[in-house]
């Protein structure tokens, strides 16, 4: 993540009393690449890491456009890549529960959905989060199984990694992230020698790039590829060699757990003929006499009732699961506007067709012309969730079929330390034990919480407050909890689905504040799930605390004792309202964990700035140590100022951070670093610290 105008003075922070920042309805303008532009208007170039991106091989004629620069894959090493330490996701793969659905229609173990997001332009992915709060910065991972980091143009290039951000916080919800390799049509540029760089095999048969993209998946830290050939003018024999690349890449990928999507274009002609459907024209890419070419299939938007149906029953026939294929929807334009034949895919009353997957669904955040955080993370629930924004409470039939209607749930939350203080991933300020660190908008998805799946489970027999992830103030990170409204009744709100083992030392603690409104707060503890689908939690609840108004920052603690020997399988927050005020509730941090006091975490190791570029009294650098014996979520970097203020800078899961802008606090001698390892429970390291002598 990065932070700019870590500057001379600690400006006073004005992150809880500000207007929330409105965005301009167009996006910014690329970044630059590596050593083609500025890091900053003002300082030298080529600091500034970013998402890699390659061709095949050959490169295009010609000069790369401002912040481009053309790679080959073949010529790429780790031993090389000055920005693997930036790119490298450390996070690994969860594996995940699915609990008993909220509602009647979501199904379990039938359909799945695939999410193809663009975060940005192929050359201007920064590889650790930048400046600003507007960001896709997409939290409901609890629906989706896979998501391809889209991307590539013939004019940047054809095959991009994700960035790690993406990567960590997929991987600490339980999803896969693939790359993406895509042969781009003639009239945008493609050019057939891609294609046949891309499936050239050597002398001993080997298919190099193969290898290559296999090696890359790994060094990266991520899952696979999604491949997409879209170039005209192949014939039988191209694609007889492309399907025997993609059995290739399959074989060298499986024994490292990654996996290969193949889109629904070049058929068995070697002709570019989308079929929207799985047949014969291009089951060979998919399954073969010999077994599985890909793990699974995404259908092209061309699709028919009829086709779907005829695919489903095809996959049957050959031994795969129908669930494999993903049937696109387009979102790009109208997102939950759109029109879409669900019963073709995910029928109501009968078993799934297909799976289903999101094309662009960024547009949750790209329409808006308002683009804070708070505006983004209400419409992206909207389409997650439903017009309803409550999965226990869908909305009735109307032409939008939200995810949360359709597919069950899935949770990580299963082993204790367990923590969230519903960080998003973005924010218009950094918090640390509830005070402002930095008054700097920022973004990365590494750095997000595990947060609720069911955004929001919500039961009182009165009025129904707002429930909401909000910015104005938070505990850790970006963002809190907010329940606001009128209550009439108590309100309970889910939270985690959870399989959390209980003992008599367990303990739960809840850092919460009360705005307006005077409440007593109530923890539930659910050890066992409910009877069925749409039915309620049964949560046993167990009594927090009376908060009064105005008292600020407050924890509390819950102890779990007499729930020894089981496990909780969900947990929830209760709230009465104790006077005739509106209410203003905030829940900043919620932890579970054993009572015993755990020891800190191990200080990092060896911290350096590893290099740098000054200009004007100001600097741009790159700070790298070495990783903290034991458990680390991540680490966080802050500047410490002449006067002992402490000035947040960003975080990464990794072990290096570019920094793209400090300038000199008056006449100090040298800026000062501190690097601390941050464990599950927030709980930090001492610093290790590092200097940069001003020139």
């Amino acid at each position: 993540m990065l932070l700019a105008g870590a500057g001379a003075g600690a400006a006073t922070l004005l992150c809880g009393t500000a207007a929330p920042a409105t965005a301009a309805p167009t996006a910014p303008p690329p970044a630059p690449a590596p050593g083609t532009g500025p890091a900053t208007a003002e300082l030298p170039a080529g600091l500034a890491p970013y998402a890699s991106y390659w061709f095949p091989d050959s490169l295009p004629a010609g000069t790369p456009g401002p912040g481009i620069t053309w790679r080959s894959l073949m010529r790429w090493t780790p031993e090389s890549d000055p920005d693997l330490a930036y790119n490298t996701a450390t996070v690994p793969l969860a594996p995940r529960f699915t609990p008993v659905p909220p509602n009647t229609t979501a199904r379990a173990g039938q359909a799945r959905i695939a999410s193809l997001v663009s975060f940005g332009n192929t050359a201007g992915n920064p590889a650790q989060g930048s400046p600003t709060a507007d960001y896709y910065a997409l939290t409901h991972w609890a629906y989706i199984d896979e998501l391809v980091f889209w991307g590539g143009s013939s004019g940047e290039g054809i095959v991009l990694a994700p960035n790690a951000p993406v990567t960590d916080a997929a991987h600490r919800n339980g999803v896969r992230v693939l790359g993406n390799v895509f042969l781009p049509p003639v009239p945008y540029g493609g050019d057939l020698q891609w294609t046949r760089d891309l499936v050239r095999q050597d002398s001993l048969g080997r298919f190099p790039v193969a290898e290559k993209l296999v090696e890359v998946a790994r060094a990266y830290g991520f899952d696979g590829w999604f491949v997409n050939a879209e170039t005209e003018g192949g014939d039988s024999e191209l694609a007889a060699r492309m399907q025997r690349f993609l059995r290739a890449l399959r074989a060298a990928g499986e024994p490292h757990g990654l996996s290969i999507t193949w889109y629904d274009a070049m058929n068995s002609t070697g002709k570019v003929g989308w079929q929207g459907a799985l047949n014969e024209l291009n089951q060979e890419f998919y399954e073969d006499r010999r077994g599985k070419v890909a793990d699974t299939m995404f259908v092209d938007f061309r699709w028919t009732r009829a086709k779907l149906a005829a695919s489903g029953a095809l996959a049957d026939r050959l031994g795969r699961s129908r669930h494999e294929l993903w049937a696109a929807v387009d979102m790009e334009s109208h997102g939950w506007n759109s029109t879409v034949d669900w019963d073709a895919i995910v029928p109501r009353g009968s078993d799934h067709v297909v799976s289903y997957g999101f094309y662009r669904p960024e547009w949750t955040r790209n329409h808006l012309a308002d683009r804070s955080p708070g505006a983004f993370h209400r419409a992206d629930d909207r389409f997650w969730t439903g017009e309803s924004l409550d999965p226990a409470h869908p909305s009735p039939e109307d032409t939008w079929r939200a995810p949360a209607t359709v597919v069950a749930d899935r949770s990580t939350v299963t082993a204790l330390p367990f923590a969230c203080s519903f960080n998003t991933g973005h924010g218009e300020c950094w918090y640390e034990d509830g005070e402002p660190v930095s008054d700097t908008g920022w973004n990365h998805l590494g750095l997000q919480d595990r947060l609720p799946g069911r955004r929001w489970a919500v039961h009182t027999t009165g009025t129904r407050p707002e429930v909401t992830l909000d910015f104005a103030r938070a505990w850790r990170g970006g963002s809190s909890l907010l329940v606001a409204g009128g209550l009439t009744a108590p309100v309970s709100v889910g939270l985690h689905a959870t399989r959390l083992p209980l003992t008599r030392s367990t303990v739960a603690e809840l850092v919460h504040s009360t705005e307006s409104g005077p409440v007593t707060v109530e923890l539930g503890v659910a050890t066992r799930e409910p009877s069925g689908a749409g039915q309620e939690v049964p949560y046993t609840w167990l009594k927090a605390k009376t908060l009064g108004t105005g008292q600020g920052w407050r924890t509390t603690r819950v102890r779990l004792s007499d729930l020894a020997g089981g496990t909780a399988h969900g947990l929830a927050v209760r709230i009465t309202r104790r006077g005739k005020e509106p209410v203003r509730w905030r829940l900043g941090a919620l932890t579970v964990r054993e009572a015993a006091a755990r020891p800190r975490p191990a200080t990092p190791g060896t911290p350096a700035v590893s290099t740098s570029s000054q200009q004007s009294g100001k600097a741009a650098l790159r700070l790298t140590w070495q990783r903290s014996a034991g458990p680390v979520r991540h680490y966080e970097v802050s500047r410490v100022l002449p006067d002992g203020t402490r000035r947040f800078l960003g975080g990464s899961c990794g072990t290096a951070l570019h920094v793209p802008a400090v300038e000199r606090a008056g006449r100090e001698k040298a800026a000062v670093f501190d690097i601390r390892a941050v464990d599950e429970l927030y709980a930090v390291s001492a610093p290790a610290r590092t200097t940069l002598t001003w020139a």
